[in-house]
């Protein structure tokens, strides 16, 4: 199994950096289905707290693969929500840690002070306990002023979602085992009793995880040569080191000053931790991996949750499965082909069937909906017209005709002012939400 999961694990890696690269460059724009929002009254809505965007899965950072925005691609949706009034983190956190772990840094980077992933987790884990250090870019985040905390709305993207999941988790509920162990000192994250989230947005979140394509090829080897194809599209003709961590410190796998690509990312996947522990992404991405997350992160009562599918597929005139539609990214083809028509009955595994086929490349459509294989949180239909309820999740739909990758990179130009546009709506939703 761990085997197969590394397979997809390389293969997930090639399609999604170069599915950033793939499609034109040129931006155009379009007439859009959303008007622009003006958000030049914010600072008098009380709860205009700070939008944190997570990445998810082989997600980077600004300083890295060559100035491309993960969100926004060429065109930073970060600096587009901030010319709107709003004030934007978008952290960068272990590309493929896992949610725990993920959660832990993001904390860090959010707060500042030194990665701290627990000294329990970390005994289990097999890896080190401190991790980096960070300034903070919001330290002041969960002070009070005049009676209020100061809060956060958290947007993520795929594993993102997951993350931000696990987060709220652990601010609001702390965690036992990291209480119980007594080693010095329990980093506040695992104490709870945190009410520092004030919203939760999942966006292509594999909630329930993805299927798996034991079939899929070995493309590890090859993974290298989308950094060779980054630096093409960005014009760089070195593209020997695309200056991308896999922020991997505790497990020993830091990357050295001097050290290219190819001998990092050798010494990554040539690791031993992919056969020793499931504290990675992989194991968090598959179905029951995500299952047995569930089963202990739940919604939190003081938290609005919302949840957006994207789907890019439809039914076949020839058969009932789903297949990809013609706007899809051709390095998405092959894995949504397999999604639209993969079952599973297996006795004791989470029973796959056609409500699974409908996906975005990469994540189904009931997947990304919520959470639901191991979990009891209560999933509704928003409206925009009624009282949005904390505590459960709110469905806001499709965005249709979108695919996994297209929804952050916004390249496509007859999609790009329409998918700017969803997200400033977000925002705007977001900062309106009762107190």
């Amino acid at each position: 199994m761990k085997k197969s999961l590394k397979k997809i694990l390389s293969c997930l890696l090639l399609f999604v950096v170069m599915a950033f690269t793939f499609s034109g460059n040129t931006f155009a724009t379009t007439n859009s289905t959303s008007a622009m929002i003006q958000a030049s009254s914010l600072s008098k809505i009380s709860n205009n707290y700070p939008i944190v965007m997570v990445h998810g899965l082989f997600g980077w950072g600004n300083d890295e693969l060559f100035g491309v925005n993960y969100w926004g691609g060429k065109e930073s949706l970060k600096d587009l929500l901030t010319k709107k009034g709003y004030t934007v983190y978008t952290p960068t956190i272990g590309s493929i840690s896992s949610n725990w772990d993920r959660a832990c840094e993001l904390y860090a980077y959010l707060k500042g002070g030194t990665v701290d992933y627990g000294y329990a987790h970390s005994i289990k884990a097999g890896h080190e306990r401190f991790g980096r250090t960070y300034p903070g870019v919001y330290p002041e985040w969960g002070t009070t002023d005049a009676g209020d905390i100061k809060k956060i709305h958290l947007i993520g993207h795929s594993m993102g979602g997951q993350t931000i999941r696990v987060l709220a988790q652990l601010l609001e509920n702390g965690d036992k085992d990291e209480i119980n162990c007594n080693k010095d000192s329990t980093s506040p994250l695992f104490i709870g009793n945190k009410h520092w989230i004030d919203s939760i947005l999942t966006v292509a979140t594999p909630h329930d995880g993805s299927q798996e394509d034991s079939k899929q090829s070995n493309l590890g080897p090859f993974t290298h040569d989308f950094f060779s194809a980054m630096a093409s599209n960005a014009g760089i003709l070195n593209s020997d080191n695309p200056c991308f961590d896999f922020k991997m410190d505790q497990w020993g796998l830091k990357k050295q000053s001097n050290e290219s690509y190819e001998s990092y990312y050798k010494r990554v996947f040539n690791s031993n931790i992919w056969k020793e522990t499931k504290d990675l992404s992989i194991w968090d991405l598959s179905q029951e991996g995500s299952k047995e997350l569930n089963s202990w992160v739940k919604v939190q009562k003081d938290i609005y949750y919302f949840s957006i599918a994207c789907v890019d597929t439809h039914k076949g005139l020839l058969t009932q499965y789903q297949i990809p539609n013609i706007n899809m990214n051709p390095l998405l083809l092959k894995s949504s082909i397999f999604m639209g028509q993969y079952t599973n009955s297996n006795y004791g595994e989470v029973q796959v069937d056609k409500k699974w086929w409908r996906n975005d490349g990469i994540v189904s459509v009931i997947s990304a909906i919520g959470p639901h294989e191991g979990s009891q949180d209560k999933i509704v239909s928003y409206d925009s017209n009624a009282t949005t309820e904390r505590g459960v999740w709110n469905y806001m739909g499709e965005i249709n005709n979108i695919d996994h990758v297209e929804v952050v990179k916004q390249s496509e130009p007859r999609y790009h002012k329409y998918l700017q546009n969803k997200f400033i709506d977000l925002a705007n939703m977001l900062t309106k939400l009762a107190k």
